[in-house]
């Protein structure tokens, strides 16, 4: 059976106010701290934030001092998120730190010794897309969810619409024509707001917003649009819901686009393949797309725990001018065997580059001139198409 051509597809965004948001934040506050102190510092940090209250848990190994440190680092996340209100304020609100010092079996499994070369972190399978349906080569209905939380944050930090909360979601359905985008078929937006607003007046002060991030035309008069369709959002963030780390893994990647090997990245260190391997998995698709060489690019690696090698390298094209086996063969050679050392070592992952990426997607982000989001340069675009 051939792919579908015409059809109508979603994907949803979450804003960093959004409770389990806020735990990614504090969990990657901490690994950036950590990796600050000692680049080669282990953490695999977990955050529950609810009313009043922030709990953190998890298996670290690094200067002790980093922990004593890290209330002040935490609170300031959240008070840079935007929270002052009587249910989760960052001032106010209890913190406890359960950190410990990380397991000796694992520890052994991951590090390199003698003439062994460095495990992966944990067994797991990771997968990277990328399409060109938009110019950051990330699926359109994902970005556009992005871009819409992401703007209506500007206009919240900035103090230009200061009725507007922290805590939001979108969703946003585009109706595909032989296979590009080409019209919203709804736009969802739920956000927090002061008291005393109406839907009707919360969809007037958004939507010059929402409109801005749509290229012209795609918005249509048939576009349905539900607007805080639960009628009040006044109580929101941790205080309305509980959240955790890693519970927002889709809207981190792909929106639902392309397959999900299920681990989170948020408060692991890069040598956890969860997340280094995914990085690489995303900057290899995303390069093959931009070399021309297909419109559409999924990647999937597989590792064990403490086995530096990958047991698996696979490469799956849509429009693709090139054989995939060719590049299932070519593109590890390309990153030092795909092993996580040289994933690590090329995308200069030890460095605290973290904190930026826990909202708003870990993809489809412009390079940072310190080595934040590394993996989204196309630097091995023009290796590909000489390979091609």
């Amino acid at each position: 059976m051939g792919q579908r051509r015409n059809y109508l597809f979603t994907s949803e965004s979450v804003s960093e106010g959004h409770p389990d948001k806020v735990a990614d934040r504090i969990s990657d506050e901490v690994v950036d701290a950590f990796l600050a102190a000692d680049p080669f510092a282990r953490v695999a940090c977990e955050t529950m934030v609810t009313t009043n209250r922030i709990v953190l848990a998890g298996e670290v190994r690094g200067p002790a001092a980093v922990v004593a440190a890290l209330e002040d680092r935490v609170r300031a996340a959240v008070k840079a998120i935007g929270y002052e209100q009587d249910g989760f304020d960052w001032r106010r609100a209890s913190y406890e730190c359960h950190l410990h010092a990380q397991s000796a079996d694992i520890a052994m499994g991951v590090d390199a010794s003698g003439n062994k070369d460095e495990g992966a972190g944990d067994q797991g399978i990771m997968f990277g897309y990328a399409t060109n349906e938009t110019p950051e080569l990330m699926p359109a209905t994902l970005q556009y969810a992005h871009n819409m939380l992401r703007s209506l944050a500007a206009a919240r930090h900035s103090g230009e619409r200061p009725e507007l909360e922290p805590d939001a979601k979108s969703q946003v359905t585009l109706a595909y024509e032989n296979g590009r985008p080409v019209r919203v078929a709804s736009i969802v937006l739920s956000t927090q707001h002061r008291d005393g607003l109406s839907p009707a007046d919360v969809e007037a002060l958004v939507k010059p917003y929402v409109l801005a991030v749509f290229p012209d035309g795609m918005v249509t008069d048939e576009t349905e649009w539900l607007v805080n369709p639960t009628g009040n959002f006044v109580i929101g963030g941790p205080d309305g819901d509980c959240g955790l780390t890693g519970r927002k893994i889709i809207v981190d990647t792909y929106g639902g686009a392309a397959p999900h090997g299920g681990g989170a990245f948020s408060g692991k260190d890069p040598t956890k393949v969860d997340r280094s391997g995914a990085y690489a998995c995303r900057w290899l698709a995303k390069n093959v797309v931009a070399a021309g060489l297909a419109d559409k690019c999924t990647i999937q690696i597989g590792y064990a725990i403490g086995v530096a090698r990958p047991l698996s390298f696979y490469v799956d094209l849509v429009g693709g001018h090139i054989d995939p086996e060719k590049l299932e063969k070519a593109l590890p050679e390309m990153i030092g065997g795909a092993t996580p050392r040289a994933i690590r070592e090329r995308l200069k992952l030890n460095r605290p580059i973290y904190a930026r990426t826990s909202a708003y997607g870990h993809f489809g982000r412009e390079p940072d001139a310190d080595g934040g989001f590394s993996w989204e340069k196309t630097d091995l675009a023009d290796a590909l198409r000489a390979l091609a």
